[in-house]
C-alpha cells in the first residue's frame, strides 16, 4: 500500500509543481485532456483523490502515535540508567565501607560452625547479629553475635552450648578482619 501511496503522492505533487509552470503548449495539451473527461471519470478522480487523502491523514496519525511512543520509551529508559547508575553508585559505596557489621576496634563474636556445604548466608541481611564469611578453601564460617568484651562473649558461648550447639567458640575481629583471640586479649593488635 505505501508502495502504492508514495509514486502517487510523488506524481501528484510534481503535477502541482510543474502546473504552475506550464508553457503554453502544455496548458493546452491539459485543456484538451480536462475537456475528454466524462463525469463518471471525474467523479472516480475525486474519490481516488479522498481515499488518498484519507490514507495520508491516517498515515501520518500512526507516525505521530510511534514518534509519541518512541519518546515515552525513550524517558523511561533514561530513568531507568538514572535508577540504575544510583544503584550502582550505592553498591560501590556500601563495597567500600566494608561488610556490614564491620565495626573500629575489637569486637568479639561466638562462632557456631564452619561447613563447606550449608550456606546460610541468606539470613544475614534479616538479621544484624548472624553473619559468616568463606575461607578461601570454601568453608563457611557463620558467628553470632557481636560484643566489645570477651566475657561477654565467652557467657553467651556458654548459653549457646547449654542449648545444644557443642561446636561453639569465641572468635575475635578487628576492624571486621578476623584475628587470633591471643593477640585480641593481649592488646597487641
Amino acid at each position: 500500500m505505501k508502495k502504492i501511496l508514495f509514486p502517487i503522492a510523488l506524481i501528484a505533487a510534481l503535477a502541482i509543481s510543474s502546473y504552475a509552470q506550464m508553457s503554453k503548449a502544455e496548458e493546452k495539451e491539459w485543456h484538451q485532456k480536462i475537456k475528454t473527461l466524462t463525469p463518471a471519470s471525474y467523479k472516480q478522480l475525486i474519490e481516488e483523490k479522498e481515499t488518498l487523502s484519507n490514507q495520508v491523514n491516517k498515515l501520518n496519525a500512526e507516525a505521530y502515535d510511534a514518534q509519541t511512543k518512541l519518546s515515552a520509551q525513550e524517558a523511561q529508559i533514561a530513568g531507568l540508567q538514572k535508577q540504575l547508575a544510583e544503584a550502582n553508585a550505592e553498591k560501590e559505596a556500601a563495597v567500600a565501607a566494608g561488610p556490614a557489621g564491620s565495626t573500629k576496634g575489637v569486637v568479639y563474636k561466638v562462632q557456631i560452625g564452619a561447613f563447606k556445604n550449608k550456606d546460610l548466608s541468606k539470613y544475614f541481611e534479616n538479621n544484624k547479629n548472624f553473619s559468616g564469611e568463606v575461607d578461601a578453601d570454601g568453608t563457611k564460617k557463620y558467628t553470632l553475635g557481636s560484643f566489645a568484651s570477651y566475657y561477654e562473649a565467652e557467657n553467651f558461648k556458654k548459653y549457646l552450648r547449654q542449648m545444644g550447639v557443642s561446636d561453639a567458640w569465641v572468635v575475635a575481629y578487628k576492624d571486621g578482619a578476623r584475628v587470633e583471640i591471643k593477640d585480641a586479649l593481649e592488646g597487641t593488635l
